[in-house]
């Protein structure tokens, strides 16, 4: 087994600009590339950010016990294959991944001693709506969705182990790195 980093936080918070920031600067991590059946965005093309599925063949890959963790998400589904996390460790290189917090729970009752988890906090709830909407454009369909999934999700940030609140990019991410490098050594 090896070791596993969870980055956790609401839509907008700043987590995959965190993860491929220090996939780039600390060569050991791994950030595995997950499943999904939302669609592409403008600048995404499959296998990045995700591998885009079907609906109907992502529910073929569960039965098929492909992941090691899935949920359904503001409508769509999201998962994590095995043998991505497996074939990391046999590399000896360390899984970062940034997750929901249901599959969080499910990596930290499927690997309790390989996860560590970070919680990425936005500044406020006003500020991850300008997040999201200038990630997204003006007509976000699932805008108050996702707004409130973050107001639950954020109640939860101390049961993660590490937080870290995003207001300036470049500093919050000194934190976050600094947090990655004593888990690593």
């Amino acid at each position: 087994m090896g070791k596993l980093i969870i980055v956790v936080g609401p839509s907008g918070a700043g987590k995959s600009s965190f993860v491929e920031k220090a996939v780039e600067e600390l060569p050991q991590l791994v950030d595995v590339i997950t499943c999904t059946t939302r669609q592409m965005r403008n600048g995404e093309r499959p296998g990045y950010p995700y591998h885009f599925f079907t609906k109907e063949d992502f529910e073929k890959k569960i039965k098929e016990d492909f992941f090691v963790e899935y949920a359904k998400v503001h409508g769509n589904y999201y998962g994590t294959p095995r043998d991505q996390i497996e074939k990391t460790w046999q590399q000896g290189n360390a899984v970062i991944m940034d997750v929901d917090i249901q599959g969080a729970k499910t990596f930290m009752e499927k690997y309790p001693n390989e996860v560590q988890t970070i919680f990425i906090l936005p500044p406020s709830i006003d500020e991850l709506r300008k997040r999201i909407v200038g990630r997204d454009g003006d007509h976000v369909k699932d805008l108050d969705l996702r707004l409130e999934n973050g107001k639950k999700e954020i109640a939860q940030a101390e049961n993660f182990q590490f937080q870290v609140i995003n207001d300036d990019f470049e500093e919050a991410y000194g934190k976050f790195k600094k947090i990655i490098e004593k888990i690593l050594s």
